[in-house]
Parts: structure tokens; sequence; C-alpha cells
């Protein structure tokens, strides 16, 4: 996104987007993008930024996983023009880049092993010269929640949300961002900001399971259902998170754990930058909103919300032995009662 002249640096910031939110998180960016404008923030993308290795590659390979890492930070370094902060929306390329920034400063002699690979592609990274932050943290902390509010022309009072956080944002806290590792208060007050009912909700830093849908997926069921069945228990009309791959746990998956414990949810779960675009006056259409798998309509419909209809795709399912893949929720929309 390229930058006007004459902006204000206290809201100019170097964009970390990854991998997600070109693909299964285009609602997370069509949102993200659709709240900037109105809270004055800028962003400048990285240029030829590369995929952070997500959660994996740490653990096969550790030089190349950090170079891998590393080398986006070289690039933000050289084009900071002015700031030096980088925002990463996705809670695991948050996690990635401020885990290989503090390594390399708190373990010289990797960050020495990192800044040979980067050199062979004419990169080099000090560790500590840039100031990595997830987007919710920019929002709360550098823009503030009376901008927020001030800019919220359709408050979401009526809809009773459940702040999910998900576990990669607040824990390991290297800079001491978060307001508390097992609770932060971050999304609540945001929500609030924009009127939303914000329901209590101790799970807020539960895993979603994670890669574990792949891998073992009766663990990742387990871990889904309890993250539904509690928000449901508390009366919720829909989750907001901060996270890609939470969103798309909880989503996609969702009809198959109720496939496999033979219960019956429908708990949609929205990213919170699509909640502030609501509050902020624009269209469903323009915020992602109807992409969901678990439809958001009947939720939002608390608020006067109307959510477009998506068409429901016609590909049969695969054979039950293979691994569980997402298919849009096809029962007849409404909150029904589960079989607990």
């Amino acid at each position: 996104m390229c930058q006007p002249t004459g902006v204000d640096l206290m809201n100019k910031y170097i964009l970390y987007p990854g991998c997600s939110m070109e693909s299964s998180a285009r609602a997370y960016m069509e949102s993200m993008n659709a709240i900037l404008e109105p809270l004055d923030i800028h962003f400048e993308e990285i240029d030829d930024w590369n995929c952070c290795g997500a959660t994996e590659y740490l653990g096969i390979n550790l030089i190349p996983a950090y170079s891998l890492i590393a080398r986006n930070l070289a690039l933000a370094a050289k084009q900071k023009n002015g700031t030096r902060t980088v925002v990463a929306p996705c809670s695991a390329c948050y996690l990635n880049l401020a885990k290989a920034d503090h390594y390399m400063q708190e373990r010289p002699s990797l960050g020495a092993k990192v800044n040979e690979a980067l050199a062979a592609g004419g990169l080099q990274y000090t560790p500590g010269t840039l100031d990595v932050r997830h987007l919710i943290d920019i929002l709360v902390n550098d823009i503030g929640l009376d901008a927020i509010r001030n800019a919220v022309v359709r408050p979401l009072k009526g809809l009773k949300v459940v702040p999910y956080m998900g576990c990669m944002l607040p824990r390991p806290d290297y800079k001491n961002r978060w307001s508390d590792h097992e609770h932060p208060t971050e999304l609540d007050d945001l929500l609030r900001a924009l009127g939303a009912d914000v329901i209590d909700y101790p799970l807020t830093t539960e895993c979603c399971g994670g890669h574990m849908t792949q891998i073992g997926p009766e663990t990742a069921f387990e871990l889904i259902m309890r993250l539904v069945a509690d928000a449901d228990d508390r009366g919720a009309h829909l989750m907001a998170t901060v996270c890609p791959m939470c969103q798309m746990n909880i989503d996609a998956y969702q009809n198959e754990m109720n496939h496999f414990f033979g219960t019956d949810y429908h708990m949609p779960i929205l990213f919170f930058t699509q909640l502030m675009g609501l509050a902020f006056g624009r269209e469903p259409d323009e915020l992602g909103i109807g992409t969901e798998l678990v439809s958001s309509r009947n939720a939002l419909a608390n608020i006067g919300v109307e959510v477009p209809v998506t068409q429901e795709p016609s590909a049969p399912r695969k054979k039950d032995e293979g691994l569980p893949m997402p298919r849009r929720w096809t029962k007849q929309e409404g909150k029904k009662e589960a079989v607990k």
C-alpha cells in the first residue's frame, strides 16, 4: 500500500501480511483495510516478503527456519522509512517475527548464523532494530479506544460476543505487551468500544487445535468442541477472534466436529476487524462477511445486519477414512438444541 506524503508517523506502520491474509483469511485482510481510513492508519507492505514458516518449520531445522523469518525483518528494516514498527495481523506470524528478533538478540551465535544465511541474499538484520507488534495491540494502545468509539456509527448493541484471543498471541510475551497472559482484556475492551455485549470467556487463550486437524483430528475436535460448547453455554451469538488459524479451525471444522460427536452446534466465528467494519458503517460484503462456513446470518440479524447469501458447494464429501476437510454448513440455519 503506497504512502501519501505528509503522513503522521504516529499512525504509520510497516505491514507483514502473511500468507493466510491472501487466502484462507482474505476476509481478515478485506476488513482490516476497511478500518484503516476511519482511524487514519497507514500501512506500507514489506516488499517481496515471504512465508514466516508457520509453526512447524522451527521444530525441523532451526537455522533455516529463523533465516526464513529474519529475511522479512531484514527487508522491513531496509524500507522502514521513518517508522520502526512492523505490524503482523496473524498471530502465528506475529509470534514468529517476535521470536526471531528476540532469540537473535538473546543468542548472538544464532544471530550470527542467521545473518550468514541472509548475507547470501545481500541482506543483514540487527536484532532490536524493529518493533514487532500485533494489529490489536496497535489499535488498542496506539490508536486508542476513544478514537475507535468515535468512529462507530452503527453500535453493535444487542450482539452477544465472546472474545477469543487464542493461545499464540499473549504468550510468550517478550515485551510485556499484554494485560494478562491467561486472560488478556484487549479484545474485550475493543469489542465493548464497538458497543457489543461482551461475554466473559475464561477459555479466551485456550488452543483451537492448530494443525492437529491434519495430524490428529480427534484431538483437534475435542479442543474445538470445548471452545464452541462453552461459548454456546454462555449464550453467545458469535465468537470474535484475532487469529486466522483459530478462525479457520472453529469455522471450517465445526461441521466435522458435530459429525464426530453427534452434536449440532452452530457457532459463527468472525474476525474482530469484521465487527469493527460493521460498527464503522461498512456493509457485510465489503468485510468478507458471508464467506464464513458457519453462517453469521442469524447472529448479525440481532443488530439488524443482513448477511449476503452465498451459494452452497455441491461437491460430495470425501471418504470417511480420509483427513477431515472443511465443508460449508448445509443444515437449516438457526440455533438448534445441542446434543450433549
